[in-house]
């Protein structure tokens, strides 16, 4: 036959059925352990940034439609990459939106802004 599989834990030779991943039991425990905190890792690191964005959007918008310089945002922490849904308006504009709170990229006398809304209940329709 031919070169026995290693195990992607510990290197040492895997024995047994052919469809077997790793050594022991334990590095199986291992891998999965190890698999589990980098995927908790991720979870956490995005909805670190939703909460952060979120707080941010609100902390701006308090009449409900605003704009604000996108810079002034971003220098505050605030990450236009991460977002929970989106809603298109009628014209073709497309809404990021962190739950309630909502932003479009905007330029107005050639500086990069964010228009700032909140959800309304119009938003709901489905089309």
């Amino acid at each position: 036959m031919g070169n026995p599989k290693t195990c992607p834990v510990c290197e040492g030779p895997v024995i047994g059925r052919s469809d077997k991943k790793f050594c022991s039991i334990k590095c199986r425990s291992i891998n999965q352990y190890e698999n589990r905190q980098i995927n908790e890792a991720f979870y956490l690191k995005v909805d670190r940034q939703l909460k952060i964005n979120r707080k941010l959007l609100k902390k701006y918008n308090r009449s409900g439609y605003t704009t604000i310089r996108k810079s002034e945002l971003i220098e505050e922490g605030f990450n236009p990459k991460f977002f929970t849904h989106y809603w298109k308006n009628q014209k073709g504009d497309v809404y990021l939106f962190v739950y309630e709170y909502g932003f479009l990229k905007i330029t107005k006398m050639g500086k990069e802004k964010y228009l700032l809304i909140t959800w309304q209940d119009y938003m709901n329709v489905l089309k």
